[in-house]
């Protein structure tokens, strides 16, 4: 896998083009996804192997992008250390016993790896059907997105709950962060140990954060994640809502990749970057929405920006919305293979 393009250009080595996959690029946009997802709830399409590695190969067969990213969800560690977690159609993700009292920190447990087996066997699944032809990706959630949704018990608008507990309470969230962080690095090291060939860290909530706040309660604590990353040949991709802003802070955690909204121009950001630092992104999701033409002219008005860079991983600055028409990505990711440095 060293020398595929999505790794080479993680490792910012040269490419003869850059390499293609997407955020949520096996998901609701998909019939097939569908086909599937309508068989098993959520749960338990992340916690079958043959499942997770179906849905998997979903956009490998059907897309032909250049990394299949593993199937599961950010979720899966806060389940593991003791949340009660549940997927409501048209609500997302709930924990049924929110953490919110020092007790309830303290009943988190950290020596979890073990209920988390299922994505190490899942791993083992995909890499028998990939074959050696693409990298998979492994992930995790971040610390503080995962804190985000435990304190507040799922989805939230503001935060207002979380937020009260980083500025009333700021040596609970830290050890809440603290507990979070210690599972996040033995989980990404078992994806690592079961066969993944990158990680990517997602901190979907970040851009919530006033910057004095990412520092302490988010950046910290990926730093002290990456750090402990068994990385020898395993690239590691930092993601946040919020990476237009944090980059330059995200920069000093050493990832190998910075993922980037849409909120800023590519080149730009790269070169504030430290060097060695790899770019991926930073397509706005909804320009998949627009004609082709207009499609194939926004791709190629990034790559003609990013002309000679290496280390540029092309991606969406966040996921695929489920009602993008499958064509206009299967279209988008024609164009990106056709072109040429």
């Amino acid at each position: 896998m060293r020398d595929s393009l999505l790794i080479k250009a993680a490792f910012s080595e040269q490419t003869e083009r850059p390499p293609v996959w997407m955020m949520r690029q096996a998901g609701r946009f998909m019939k097939e996804y569908w086909d599937i997802k309508n068989k098993y709830s959520f749960l338990e399409m992340c916690k079958t192997p043959e499942i997770a590695a179906d849905v998997t190969m979903l956009p490998v067969d059907l897309l032909g992008i250049d990394g299949a990213i593993l199937f599961s969800d950010i979720l899966v560690t806060g389940e593991a250390m003791g949340g009660d977690l549940s997927f409501n159609a048209g609500v997302g993700p709930l924990f049924a016993n929110p953490v919110r009292t020092q007790a309830d920190i303290d009943n988190l447990q950290t020596d979890v790896i073990d209920k988390l087996q299922y994505v190490a066997d899942a791993i083992k699944v995909i890499q028998q059907r990939l074959g050696g032809r693409i990298p998979l990706i492994g992930f995790a959630g971040a610390p503080f997105t995962v804190m985000s949704y435990l304190v507040e018990g799922g989805s939230s608008k503001d935060f207002k709950r979380t937020k009260l507990m980083l500025h009333n309470e700021p040596e609970m969230a830290h050890q809440l962060l603290s507990k979070i962080a210690t599972v996040t690095a033995d989980y990404l090291n078992m994806q690592i140990a079961a066969g993944v060939n990158a990680v990517q860290i997602f901190d979907s909530w970040a851009q919530a954060l006033a910057w004095d706040d990412y520092k302490e309660f988010s950046h910290r604590y990926i730093a002290e994640i990456i750090s402990k990353l068994n990385r020898k040949d395993i690239p590691v991709i930092s993601f946040c809502k919020g990476s237009s802003v944090f980059a330059p802070l995200m920069a000093e955690a050493k990832p190998d990749v910075i993922s980037i909204d849409w909120n800023v121009d590519l080149l730009d950001i790269k070169k504030r970057l430290p060097a060695g630092i790899a770019v991926q992104g930073n397509l706005d999701p909804h320009i998949l929405y627009a004609d082709k033409k207009v499609i194939k002219e926004r791709i190629y008005r990034l790559f003609d920006r990013m002309k000679g860079e290496n280390g540029f991983i092309f991606n969406l600055g966040h996921g695929i919305m489920p009602d993008i028409p499958f064509d206009n990505v299967k279209y988008a990711v024609e164009v990106i293979k056709e072109y040429r440095n």
